[in-house]
């Protein structure tokens, strides 16, 4: 029993450092898909995501996402404290079913925390204030993230149904959390300069390709903890499989996504190639334990195919999300999640409409949500930098310092 206890717990850790590793790779997407005078300031965001999102998944966030929801809770909210103390037999077997401890529970979870804003960070990048959006981390990590995730991971109110939710890793409670904020801040702040004329979106490059490819294959590599750890033990049938599934759903999603792009503009586009690989693994994430690898691979393709018509759609809503974020997140989050009720283990009606529940309840909450912590510090303290700013670049303007102190690029 302590071996099987230490085994399940070593890789438990490790899928705890896969996830952490995702960090770089958001970090390497970004950086690469968006111009060189912004380099600084997306980084800075990455880095203050992770570092105060743990810090404020231990002071509440732990405790407000899993405080042990009475018998006569209805589910919808309860705080068990400041603090992550463990319990007695937090450190044994008897916790988690020996699956691992309460300290490594933790910083799973922790991990898991900081990544819904990290999806905003992408959607914003180039024009948002450092100041106001450290503010929405704050409160969107430190409070929103961890109570909408008690209602189906903390035994809430979506998992007290009849016919539970379902959401395996995190398509609506991780990926869709993140869209749904990154949809209503990239309304509020508006398009970057010279991304609209005349109606029509214009291309503005990313200074790094190869950049944001390495990022990508960082992330898929660290969905290998992402949903393998969320197996929340090392079994061996279970963790195979899933890992079978998301890679499957990544290379289904990529390869579709490109023939897709293809078809539609007569061209290969790198980017969207990214695009349909990082669809596909959020799209899987849902049920990645549910699913055969002939499911995964239908799913992933979908989602792949889905990219290339989401982004076009966000272009023509005139809203600019520079990384694609919103297709890729929330989009592809919703797909995957409403494909629980579709296929694998669980398809059915009743699971669909649970499913669609589970959307809705996580769409009212994150949309106005940030929609309130948005629109007031637009009000107050303003959200948006001024044009000259925006021209120049924030690396100089919020931060004094450039990314390359020995490279200058000309930029438009």
């Amino acid at each position: 029993m302590e071996g099987l206890f230490t085994a399940n717990n070593v890789w438990m850790m490790v899928c705890t450092a896969l996830v952490f590793f995702m960090h770089t790779g958001f970090a390497f997407l970004e950086i690469g898909l968006t111009r060189q005078k912004n380099t600084i300031n997306i980084l800075f965001k990455n880095i203050f995501i992770i570092t105060v999102g743990l810090l404020l998944y231990y002071i509440l966030g732990f405790n407000l996402m899993y405080p042990g929801f009475g018998e006569e809770s209805a589910g919808f909210f309860e705080f068990a404290g400041f603090g992550i103390a463990p319990p007695e037999n937090g450190m044994t077997p008897e916790y988690a079913d020996g699956g691992y401890t309460w300290w490594t529970d933790f910083l799973f979870q922790g991990m898991f925390a900081a990544t819904a804003a990290t999806i905003v960070s992408g959607a914003v990048a180039e024009r948002i204030k450092i100041g106001p959006f450290m503010v929405f981390v704050v409160l969107y990590v430190g409070f929103i993230y961890p109570w909408a995730g008690s209602w189906k991971w903390g035994a809430g109110f979506l998992d007290m149904r009849e016919t539970p939710f379902y959401d395996f890793a995190g398509s609506t409670l991780v990926h869709s959390v993140g869209g749904w904020a990154a949809l209503v801040a990239v309304w509020l702040l508006g398009a970057r300069i010279g991304k609209f004329k005349d109606g029509k979106a214009q291309a503005i490059p990313g200074h790094n390709i190869p950049l944001a490819t390495a990022g990508v294959l960082v992330l898929w590599l660290g969905w290998f903890g992402f949903n393998g750890g969320s197996v929340l033990s090392a079994d061996p049938e279970a963790t195979s499989l899933t890992l079978v599934t998301t890679c499957l759903a990544a290379a289904a999603g990529g390869v579709v996504s490109a023939l897709v792009s293809f078809l539609r503009y007569k061209n290969l586009d790198l980017t969207m190639f990214l695009n349909g690989i990082l669809g596909g693994l959020v799209g899987i994430t849902a049920g990645a334990d549910q699913m055969s690898p002939e499911d995964a691979i239908i799913i992933g393709a979908i989602a792949g195919a889905l990219i290339v018509f989401a982004v076009s759609f966000v272009d023509r809503l005139r809203l600019d999300d520079p990384v694609g974020a919103i297709a890729v997140h929330l989009i592809c989050g919703i797909w995957g999640t409403l494909a629980v009720g579709i296929f694998g283990k669980l398809a059915g009606l009743d699971q669909f409409i649970s499913q669609l529940v589970g959307i809705a309840s996580y769409a009212a909450v994150c949309i106005i949500s940030s929609f309130l912590i948005l629109f007031t510090l637009k009000k107050t303290v303003g959200i948006r930098v001024s044009e000259k700013e925006e021209l120049e670049g924030l690396d100089g303007h919020e931060h004094g310092m450039g990314a390359y102190a020995d490279f200058r690029m000309n930029e438009h």
